[in-house]
């Protein structure tokens, strides 16, 4: 970091430190105008830092994957925390595509271990992860989110979220399709079965578009592929 760029940081730090400040003494139409302003003055501090985006990620990657071997109320509180990095990640790298995903992943996984109440409400947060990563790379957690929309019953938009996963290269293999839970609720509508049906028959990708597939070093719980245009830890 060149002296001018660390003396520019620094002199924005202050000035959301100081927002805070007045936030604290303002009554609360502009407190909340000053707190925000101050948010964002310390997003700017720490943005385009690869080095901590790039360590906020992996924490919470650890974090998600931990979880896995761990009784569910420990689970709980690190997926908590995982989703806290995933979270910070993306408010300092807001292109970081493996965040998206994966704080989406952290929420759905959540709502697997809570309360029947606390489902609709966790869902929801893993779908506006999942909705990050999309505008991020276009169809990247569409499978994902036709997961949610299953769960949720809209079977329009399910049926929505797997076509454009399909027509992105990020639908997974058919045996995966057909043993995730997740899709339990419609497995065996008739559109489905159709759906299945023209993975065989019909190619997804025009040949003149389609792009090479590559596999990535990734849990399987993601159901992606890289392609050449397609870079899973953007930032």
């Amino acid at each position: 970091m060149s002296i001018i760029n660390s003396l520019t940081k620094r002199s924005t730090l202050d000035a959301a430190i100081k927002q805070i400040g007045k936030a604290r003494k303002s009554e609360a139409g502009l407190a909340e105008q000053l707190y925000k302003g101050a948010y964002q003055g310390f997003a700017k501090v720490i943005s385009d830092n690869l080095t901590i985006s790039q360590a906020l990620y992996y924490w919470g990657f650890g974090l998600l994957h931990q979880a896995e071997q761990q009784d569910p109320e420990q689970a709980i509180a690190t997926l908590e925390d995982a989703v806290s990095k995933f979270s910070f990640c993306l408010l300092i790298a807001p292109h970081y595509l493996g965040a998206a995903i994966d704080g989406g992943v952290a929420y759905m996984t959540l709502a697997r271990l809570s309360t029947t109440e606390a489902k609709p409400r966790l869902y929801s947060k893993a779908e506006q992860f999942f909705e990050t990563a999309g505008e991020i790379q276009k169809g990247s957690a569409a499978y994902n989110l036709a997961c949610i929309y299953a769960l949720k019953g809209d079977e329009t938009a399910c049926l929505n979220a797997l076509t454009l996963a399909r027509q992105t290269g990020s639908l997974p293999d058919e045996p995966v399709i057909l043993q995730d839970s997740d899709l339990a609720s419609i497995i065996e509508t008739d559109w489905f079965k159709q759906f299945i049906a023209d993975l065989h028959t019909q190619p997804a990708v025009a040949a003149s578009t389609k792009t090479e597939a590559v596999d990535i070093d990734y849990e399987p719980k993601m159901k992606l592929k890289k392609s050449e245009d397609f870079d899973y830890y953007s930032k």
